[in-house]
């Protein structure tokens, strides 16, 4: 007999590539060998029907993806303590990828897969598949300071390095854990069905008649208690697909369109990504439960869609935990050309909620309306997409949020519930990033006649200020009236690939001044600019907008320096406060790239939105 022998050879040849594509995917090690372990276990189980297949490697592989996803829980990209500097340096390269991206590369450089092949299990079309592995490429050699022909080596090295760490466990005892999982599962069947018959009996034997639901513990009107603490009593929830929004839901906050329910699941299948930002396929690996269902409307213009995502967890605290992750992947949006148009509170909707305009301009141009909200130990994210520039309803965007929390809120270990029509508060973006204060490619409008993303640089410590202008020589490294700048940090946007002159960029520059020095500071700036055509005739310098208030203030202008008779440079320069705090942006375009009108306007004031959370200086 073949089997064992075919199976042990399989395992001994596939378990170190699978160990590497799941270490690159996830950052973590151990996490990673228990979900390459946990797949070839699971393959044994069925290896019946796998070893009939040409490559079972293609089988194996996605579940062991899903386990190391489900399995690496640490909120931030992991890294192990005792590697090579140039495999840290990758592996963080790589975590600040989306999930498509990291996943596209992974296949085609450590898996070798065929490009339709990585798209199918990329989960897109092809065409975007390719645009992501492209993006995703140029964004690695550029953290690494390579070329994008030097990336298989980098994966090659990075593969070398888990070669031989640590001990597998022998093909024997894969195949004995595999043949007590099947033995399990069978008595699993049986128990299931004996248990269908009790329950079914209870309900009939009942002395009314009726199903006793209000005298059970776990019913919505007597909610389950938690657990004592130190008490091994399991966590039980369930989550029903009644718990769901319907179709008549969206035709009464949508009218004028028809909705039609397309498929309703437990999000096992496929990438597992199905709202907008979406980095991995649960918010909480450790969950209870996940329902998702996916809706499409009918009627003039545009079709839209919706989908709502709702994971329970065995506790609130690790319910706050998931709202906090999904809300940081909506916030800090990775995905290639997806720019962050607004954010939103939605009062009175369960515990805690969030609303989130987002627009891919990636072709065909799709606008967001996506809603993230906790009621007790459930987070429910309803995302509406519309394709085009047109933006979703937001206030039918609340409201079908708040109907998917009154679904929620009535079950054992449901939180606060929601009004019907919720309002909306304007409210500043969601910190993200190493630097909050400063902007994040999420924040960038596009640029037009270019299609490749903006990439920033790390932020650092501002040595000089690519923001400043010749006109006001802003400095946030040199003493101002007496005193230094401190939380000082710069970065830079550029757009790699897209062929643009070497001064074509996005720079900005935060810092914050004790007393009344940020003030005099953003008056010092005002004062060079309005002086500068005077001085500098080879300089034309137009206000765009002036604001003042006494805790903030904005300036922007459009600057026109002649270069030589037939050549002139254009830069955009906007000087922010927020207290204590400042901020200078700068934009300098080129022929055919440059941002539409109002957009660097408005760029500076997210700028100052995000100042906000600056900390003032120390007395």
């Amino acid at each position: 007999m073949r089997e064992p022998d075919d199976f042990d050879a399989f395992y001994k040849d596939a378990r170190e590539r699978l160990l590497a594509q799941t270490y690159a995917l996830t950052g973590d090690l151990g996490a990673s060998r228990r979900a390459v372990r946990e797949a070839f276990v699971v393959a044994w189980h069925r290896w019946r029907k796998l070893s009939r297949l040409d490559q079972p490697e293609e089988v194996v592989r996605p579940h062991a993806w899903r386990l190391a996803q489900r399995n690496h829980t640490a909120r931030v990209w992991h890294r192990e303590k005792d590697i090579a500097p140039e495999v840290r340096a990758t592996l963080d390269a790589l975590g600040q990828l989306s999930v498509a991206q990291r996943r596209a590369l992974v296949l085609t450089q450590l898996a070798a897969v065929s490009m339709p092949q990585m798209a199918r299990e990329v989960g897109l079309p092809l065409e975007r598949a390719e645009r992501e592995l492209q993006n995703g490429a140029a964004a690695l050699a550029l953290a690494l300071d390579v070329e994008t022909s030097q990336v298989r080596s980098v994966f090659e090295q990075l593969a070398a390095s888990v070669s031989g760490r640590g001990r597998w466990p022998r093909a024997t005892i894969v195949r004995r854990s595999g043949a007590a999982r099947r033995r399990a599962h069978t008595v699993a069947g049986v128990l299931g069905a004996v248990a269908v018959v009790v329950v079914s009996g209870l309900v009939v034997s009942d002395g009314d008649g009726v199903r006793p639901s209000l005298d059970v513990a776990g019913s919505p009107s007597q909610p389950t208690p938690a657990p004592a603490r130190g008490s091994t009593t399991p966590v039980v929830v369930t989550l029903p697909e009644t718990s769901l929004v319907v179709a008549p839901d969206l035709d009464a906050h949508y009218p004028g369109r028809r909705w039609a329910q397309v498929r309703t699941g437990d999000n096992s299948a496929g990438t597992g990504l199905v709202v907008p930002c979406q980095q991995e396929r649960y918010a909480d690996p450790r969950g209870r439960a996940t329902l998702v269902r996916l809706l499409e409307g009918r009627g003039p213009g545009p079709a839209p869609s919706a989908t709502q995502l709702t994971e329970a967890s065995a506790s609130t605290r690790a319910a706050r935990r998931a709202f906090r992750t999904t809300t940081g992947w909506l916030a800090g949006c990775t995905e290639s050309r997806v720019q962050l148009l607004g954010t939103r509170t939605p009062e009175a909707v369960g515990d805690e909620a969030v609303q989130f305009v987002l627009r891919s301009w990636e072709s065909p141009v799709t606008t967001y309306v996506v809603g993230v909200a906790r009621t007790g130990d459930y987070t429910t994210t309803t995302a509406v997409r519309l394709p085009g520039a047109a933006v979703p309803d937001r206030a039918a965007g609340a409201a079908l949020l708040a109907t998917g929390v009154s679904r929620l809120c009535v079950l054992p270990r449901g939180g606060a519930c929601a009004p019907d029509k919720p309002a909306l508060a304007d409210r500043d973006p969601i910190p993200t990033g190493q630097r909050p204060a400063l902007l994040s490619e999420v924040d960038l409008p596009p640029v037009s006649g270019v299609r490749q993303a903006w990439v920033g640089t790390e932020p650092g410590r501002p040595t000089t200020n690519a923001a400043a202008t010749g006109c006001d020589k802003t400095s946030f490294s040199t003493a101002f009236q007496g005193a230094r700048f401190s939380r000082t940090a710069t970065r830079t946007f550029v757009v790699p690939g897209a062929e643009l002159p070497q001064e074509f960029g996005l720079a900005e520059t935060v810092g914050a001044l004790p007393g009344q020095r940020a003030q005099a500071l953003v008056g010092q700036v005002r004062d060079r600019l309005a002086r500068c055509p005077a001085r500098d005739l080879n300089t034309e310098v137009d206000e765009l907008v002036r604001r003042d208030s006494p805790r903030s203030s904005l300036t922007a202008w459009r600057l026109d320096v002649k270069v030589t008779d037939q050549r002139s440079v254009v830069f955009y320069m906007a000087i922010l406060r927020t207290g204590t705090a400042v901020a200078q942006l700068g934009f300098v375009p080129a022929p055919g790239a440059d941002l539409a009108p109002g957009a660097f306007v408005a760029l500076a004031e997210r700028a100052q939105a995000r100042l906000r959370v600056l900390p003032a200086p120390q007395a």
